[in-house]
């Protein structure tokens, strides 16, 4: 196959070759890519903790019971998880709608932070929720709206682009609810006392990719990375431990979750791709189905509004939404003591994150 010829090539490092590879060529040609909804191949069964999480604790953070989740495990990437779609119909909704209306506001960070006067940012929601209702979607036209120019935002120990690290005196409380579920996901794959302490959300579009990294910034790494998907679908890398070894392409789509611990926790990864969904339809048909009216005591799951869910709906239809949520320090762990520098510094350009054709056209501070 032409992906696996690309990676016996000289010059550039295997992971970048396939990135460029699955970025450029057309939706046809994804032969390669790992689909888990047909297992199989490098593809196995994942065993998960069933008797950590109880079924009325999955249920309020809008899960099945875990007894109902299929997981699954990659050959050769020991520590690697892959949970399709685990969410109860409708609560999906949940988790965009905070992503576009609530995680966005201060006193968290959001690219837009970098090129705005903060009483600019304050209500992105607000200011562009009516442009998202009227105006036809389009991967092709600029962006608009600024919750449409929304790259990154991040929740907890807020995470300093300059430095790569995180500091005691730049952080903002975590949201309860996202703090909820994640540690349901990770007492579900053996990962009991998770602690949901910093959050990166990453917004895509058609045009956007995620570059190649790791996550190894986090002072514990005990602790597994967890990753949740939500909208359009998209084209996972996941790596070794060097850039010289080729990477392995997956499908990711709404609804599914990663879980990269132990050996996986510290491989490279990117994103080159963002996909249409594959259903042909404007949006999955998980993201149609209804929240029911009956939520359990103490859910952290909220009914969305009609209005509010039609504005969600449009920006989906030409996006895609990803938290990653991390535990920074170990049980009774500090952060080092710091010099020069005051923990609050953020990225030099929005795009040092994400890779996105157009922002690459004009100056790298543009928004």
């Amino acid at each position: 196959m032409a992906a696996a010829a690309l990676t016996r090539e000289g010059g550039e490092d295997a992971f970048r070759r396939l990135f460029r590879f699955y970025r450029q060529r057309d939706a046809s040609d994804l032969r390669g890519v790992v689909d888990f909804s047909v297992p199989g191949g490098q593809v196995f069964r994942s065993q998960l903790s069933i008797s950590s999480v109880s079924d009325q604790d999955a249920s309020r953070a809008g899960l099945q019971p875990v007894s109902q989740w299929k997981a699954y495990g990659l050959s050769g990437y020991p520590g690697f998880i892959f949970i399709p779609n685990p969410f109860l119909p409708g609560c999906q909704r949940h988790w965009v709608k905070q992503c576009l209306k609530l995680y966005p506001e201060k006193p968290n960070v959001c690219n837009l932070d970098l090129h705005m006067a903060p009483e600019k940012t304050t209500d992105l929601w607000g200011q562009s929720k009516e442009q998202l209702r009227q105006v036809p979607c389009s991967s092709k036209r600029e962006p608009r709206s600024l919750l449409e120019k929304l790259r990154w935002v991040t929740l907890g120990y807020h995470y300093n682009w300059d430095t790569k690290k995180y500091s005691a005196n730049h952080h903002t409380p975590f949201p309860s609810d996202l703090a909820f579920l994640s540690e349901q996901v990770a007492a579900a794959c053996g990962f009991r006392g998770f602690q949901a302490q910093a959050g990166i959300l990453n917004y895509y579009h058609f045009d956007s990719s995620l570059g190649i990294h790791v996550d190894e910034s986090e002072l514990d790494h005990s602790r597994p990375l967890l990753s949740f998907s939500f909208g359009q679908s998209s084209i996972f890398l996941l790596g070794g431990l060097k850039r010289e070894e080729a990477p392995t392409a997956m499908f990711m789509h709404s609804g599914d979750i990663m879980v990269m611990s132990g050996f996986s926790r510290l491989l490279y990864h990117a994103v080159p791709r963002v996909l249409p969904n594959p259903e042909g339809t404007a949006l999955p048909s998980c993201l149609h189905q209804a929240l029911s009216s009956d939520l359990p005591v103490g859910s952290v799951i909220e009914h969305s509004s009609d209005e509010d869910w039609q504005v969600c709906a449009k920006y989906l239809q030409s996006s895609r939404i990803n938290m990653t949520i991390r535990q920074v320090l170990a049980q009774g762990q500090k952060f080092p003591e710091e010099s020069g520098t005051n923990g609050k510094g953020q990225a030099p350009s929005e795009d040092s994150y994400h890779e996105n054709s157009k922002a690459k056209r004009h100056k790298p501070n543009a928004v």
